[in-house]
């Protein structure tokens, strides 16, 4: 099959900021409270070998807020014996795979120091940077930690108390970091710091080995603590079987969604939803994306899109980064939100 590089026409798509309504006046919250924006999450938003190393440019061309996920592996070269953190979706690992360093930081740059010089207009965090580790080796989680010091200054931290139950309040920056949950990563990201320490990166509540459509309340037993901020979801704990399995969109299917989203919120999480797609075959392959993620249809997908902005899900994931941008600012145009254009302040 001859395939073109796969590129929709919306470079100039926003992600909005969806903004909630109290007491009949809109405003920003200087602190992204759980349920006060919907942001495309940018699904393995780097290149695999030598292909599609232009989706960063593709998730940042949607505007701000966005999130940005990038899978990371640990690469020890047999000759010299030297390891490092590469972004990659796994094995084979070969070396040559960029840095987060170069892929991600060096291309932000821009972004973030003119919003530093600028300051916080209520939008920040502007960047979210969502971490999924594909080993948990001390060592590589030590050397991301070690690069998120040096860019300290560009991240949204809290200070570590006594108490993990206490959540501290956000120090926020133009970058929020997420990881994953497994607790070797809140060994080296939370529990060796010292008290007073600023946690730079924020891991998931535990759900891995639970029932997908046990009730809310089994799923997302955990409240929000000192470094656990967020819940991250198979598409399956809405839709039985996940996408391939999904079929006609019901009243009951979204009224699960807004159980689900409703208890992170009460329980002071962001809630992430992942991978929503809608494409072609054609379009699968030519561009990387993955079967089991794909509803089989744009307006399947669509649909799904409107319902996770109307339960206010926290952050969308999708493959198609541009649509999915230009959905929400669409529904926040039918909700009278006022958006911002992408470079404005």
């Amino acid at each position: 099959m001859s395939c073109k590089p796969y590129r929709y026409f919306h470079a100039g798509c926003l992600v909005l900021l969806a903004l909630f309504c109290f007491g009949g006046a809109l405003y920003a919250q200087k602190v992204p409270a759980p349920g006060s924006r919907t942001i495309i999450d940018a699904h393995n938003c780097y290149p695999y070998f030598e292909w599609w190393y232009d989706r960063i440019d593709r998730a940042l061309s949607t505007g701000t807020p966005v999130s940005i996920e990038q899978d990371l592996g640990w690469y020890t070269d047999a000759k010299t014996g030297k390891s490092w953190s590469v972004v990659t979706h796994g094995n084979p690992i070969e070396g040559n795979e960029p840095t987060m360093e170069h892929y991600f930081f060096d291309r932000v740059r821009p972004i973030v120091e003119k919003a530093l010089r600028e300051g916080n207009h209520g939008d920040w965090p502007l960047i979210t940077l969502n971490l999924d580790f594909k080993d948990n080796k001390p060592e590589h989680l030590a050397a991301v930690l070690a690069l998120l010091r040096k860019y300290q200054g560009w991240l949204t931290t809290a200070q570590k108390g006594e108490d993990i139950a206490t959540v501290a309040s956000l120090d926020v920056k133009p970058i929020l970091v997420l990881t994953g949950e497994p607790d070797a990563q809140q060994t080296v990201f939370y529990d060796q710091l010292a008290v007073g320490d600023r946690v730079l990166l924020f891991g998931a509540i535990h759900t891995g080995d639970k029932d997908p459509q046990a009730s809310p309340e089994v799923i997302g037993a955990e409240k929000a603590n000192n470094y656990r901020r967020w819940w991250n979801n198979p598409w399956d704990v809405v839709e039985a079987g996940g996408q391939q399995h999904a079929g006609e969109w019901t009243p009951e299917k979204m009224a699960r969604l807004k159980a689900l989203v409703a208890r992170a919120h009460a329980n002071g999480l962001w809630i992430r939803f992942y991978t929503l797609d809608g494409a072609t075959e054609k379009e699968l392959s030519c561009n990387g994306w993955f079967h089991g993620y794909n509803f089989g249809s744009l307006a399947a997908a669509r649909i799904r899109w409107k319902a996770a902005i109307d339960a206010h899900v926290d952050y969308l994931a999708s493959d198609q980064y541009e649509l999915v941008g230009k959905e929400i600012r669409a529904e926040s145009h039918a909700a009278g939100l006022a958006l911002k254009k992408p470079g404005t302040r």
